[in-house]
């Protein structure tokens, strides 16, 4: 007698020999046992996890000469058939062959005939997605209301290329794939009756190498027992599937953890003896790593699908999960550079160099010499919650999303940064001069605030203060507490306008020092361009609210240049300068314009040379321009259209609070009106 393959000789006869795919046959058993039956029934999933398996099963519980049951007896001549593949009512159609509408109507043509020894004239239509649009409309009708001795049984890989239409008419069942756990299981009982010698490693190996297909791990048993001369074992099946020894991805992770690199470069030249594929030894060690993140956090969940539960357990208890993310994250990125390095071993080697070369920090195991921390205030990295003695009370509310890092430690000087970040402290008008408040720093752009400012030391412009700090003649002996880190809020605070009486106090207050008044002022104008937000959205702990100073109205020949401004047609970074320009002299043709300093970074020599075209041709006439960064006592127009548009804001502000309708809902619905949701109407 001829040898006949295990995935042959071992398919499955009935329900309970069956592996898996218990969801599909509880519905298939009830269905059978209560007389249940539909006429058209669609299988799909990926290769050999026992769609037609179960098409057959299911055609034999339908004719088996015991009655309809989910338990056929085997025994009968029809059950016989079945099995060997001669059961005459038993129609198997490759529709990857007959894909042609002719075939289909063949088909359809015997449909009416009764079936010829059995219950029923079961339809096996296999890789049914195959069949053309033709075909497919050609079944519809049948498919819908066949003759009740009629039944249809399709089965496919691919559901998604199958009509709406079909899959309406059919009850769908879903296999799932084969976890490696359930084929080892399987093949352990085959090989254990058929008397096969194995090691369950090699099964392990198979399991995973047939990628959720019981068909596929049979195939490559038995191709392993010839490989083996009779024998499956771990060495020789992975030597056939060409495939990592997982045992050596272990090796590696045990030197990183121990921070060898001598044993860790041994790992890999033993890696390389048997010519891997680097990209797929990394991608198995982020595998194993991503099994020990879970196995830190649930160990429960890690499941044994690769015969390493043990050692995943023990990898996970002995090494930090700073370092196992780490190691994850460091390992993607090099997956994604191998390509680009001088050749794979030597893009491997540098990623595990690269592991072994850096850790987390604040972990045990960190390097004992820190790294550099270039550009980086060294007061802002240590404790952020230690008073500062000697500062200046100065306080201003500032929304949440400006977060504080820490209170800065005094420099010897109040020495401002090149050109990064300025932090603005702006003043509170009657705070006591020994009183201790909160300090809380508020981020400005550079060219927002410009200060006048004294050469930095080399060490400050590498590591520069994020707070302004007040001279030392302004200076007192009150300690300060540390900043409080304030809860998110949308947008930035709405200011209210202090007294100038109030403003003057607080200038005095700063000793008559003329560059921190100037600061003030910018920060100032920088709090004035915030959105405005809800009150109700501000942090609980609200400080002092000062307000900025409005420019004067603008008259005589600022009020010119805001009539004059729109009409040159200005676009871009031109347009901005000259929108936050006032004139303040004609001389003839001779034009001399102030511009604010603190929107003074972009301009140079072409913008007032475009600007100068621009106004010459207006006129008719060239003109001279001279442009002072000067900062203007009256309007500029961008100050003018700021000041108009908080205008219209309050204005649609008011008439929301106003509107009958809107009072209503508030008094009976406790409706709230939700701050930075009104916005104006444009003219």
């Amino acid at each position: 007698m001829s040898y006949q393959v295990l995935a042959r000789k071992w398919r499955p006869r009935s329900f309970r020999e069956m592996v898996g795919q218990a969801h599909v046959l509880k519905a298939l058993i009830n269905a059978l046992d209560n007389q249940r039956l539909h006429h058209a029934y669609l299988f799909t999933g990926t290769r050999g996890v026992g769609k037609t398996t179960i098409a057959r099963i299911l055609a034999k519980c339908l004719n088996c000469e015991q009655g309809v049951s989910s338990t056929p007896c085997g025994e009968c001549s029809i059950c016989r058939e079945i099995d060997e593949g001669r059961f005459v009512d038993l129609i198997e159609v490759d529709a990857a062959s007959r894909t042609k509408v002719e075939d289909t109507r063949e088909l359809l043509d015997n449909v009416q005939y009764a079936p010829s020894r059995g219950r029923y004239k079961v339809y096996l239509i296999d890789e049914v997605h195959m069949l053309s649009t033709h075909s497919f409309n050609a079944l519809l009708k049948t498919l819908e209301e066949p003759p009740p001795h009629v039944k249809f049984l399709l089965a496919t890989t691919d559901p998604q290329k199958l009509p709406v239409t079909i899959l309406s008419r059919c009850l769908q069942f879903s296999l799932k794939n084969m976890p490696p756990e359930r084929v080892v299981e399987h093949l352990t009982h085959v090989l254990t009756v058929e008397q096969i010698p194995f090691e369950a490693d090699a099964l392990w190996l198979l399991g995973r190498a047939a990628d959720g297909s019981m068909r596929d791990a049979m195939s490559l048993t038995d191709q392993a027992i010839a490989f083996g001369e009779g024998k499956v074992l771990a060495a020789d099946v992975r030597s056939m599937l060409g495939t990592l020894d997982h045992g050596q991805v272990y090796g590696v992770l045990q030197s990183l953890l121990e921070g060898d690199a001598r044993a860790l470069l041994e790992a890999v030249r033993h890696l390389a003896e048997q010519g891997p594929d680097w990209a797929g030894v990394l991608a198995e060690m982020l595998n194993v790593l991503h099994r020990v993140a879970i196995a830190q956090v649930l160990p429960d969940a890690v499941d044994n699908g690769q015969g390493d539960r043990e050692r995943v357990l023990a990898l996970a208890a002995s090494l930090p999960a700073e370092d196992v993310q780490f190691y994850y994250q460091m390992g993607l990125i090099g997956r994604r550079d191998l390509p680009l390095a001088p050749d794979p071993r030597s893009g491997f080697e540098m990623v595990l160099l690269r592991m072994l070369a850096f850790r987390p920090a604040g972990v045990p195991s960190a390097p004992d010499t820190p790294l550099k921390t270039a550009g980086i205030s060294q007061a802002a990295t240590d404790s952020a919650l230690a008073p500062v003695a000697g500062t200046a009370a100065r306080v201003v509310q500032v929304p949440a999303s400006v977060r504080p890092a820490a209170v800065v430690a005094e420099p010897a000087a109040p020495v401002a940064p090149e050109r990064p970040e300025v932090t603005v402290v702006a003043p509170v008008a009657a705070a006591p001069r020994n009183a201790s408040a909160p300090v809380v720093p508020v981020d400005v752009p550079w060219d927002t605030a410009p200060v006048n400012r004294a050469p930095a030391a080399p060490e400050e412009r590498r590591n520069p203060p994020p707070a302004y700090v007040e001279p030392p003649a302004a200076r007192q002996d009150a300690p300060v507490a540390a900043a409080a880190t304030l809860s998110a809020v949308p947008a930035a605070p709405t200011l209210a306008e202090p007294p100038e009486a109030d403003v003057a106090e607080a200038a005095d207050d700063d000793g008559g020092n003329e560059d921190y008044d100037e600061v003030d002022v910018d920060a100032y104008a920088y709090l004035e361009s915030m959105q405005p937000v809800d009150e109700h959205d501000l942090p609980s702990e609200t400080i002092v609210e000062p307000s900025l100073p409005s420019a004067a109205p603008a008259t005589g020949l600022s009020a010119e240049w805001l009539e004059l401004f729109p009409r040159l047609g200005l676009a871009g970074m031109t347009a901005s300068i000259a929108a936050n320009c006032t004139l303040v002299a004609v001389d003839g043709d001779r034009w001399h314009l102030h511009l604010d300093p603190g929107q003074s970074a972009l301009f140079n020599a072409s913008q007032q040379r475009r600007l100068t075209d621009a106004l010459s041709s207006y006129h008719g006439r060239p003109l001279t321009l001279q442009i002072d960064i000067v900062r203007p006592e009256q309007e500029t127009p961008a100050q003018a259209a700021a000041r108009q548009r908080a205008e219209r804001q309050r204005e649609a502000e008011a008439s929301i609070h106003a509107d009958p309708l809107v009072r209503q809902m508030m008094d009976q619905f406790a409706a709230v009106i939700r701050g930075g949701t009104i916005e104006p109407l444009n003219d």
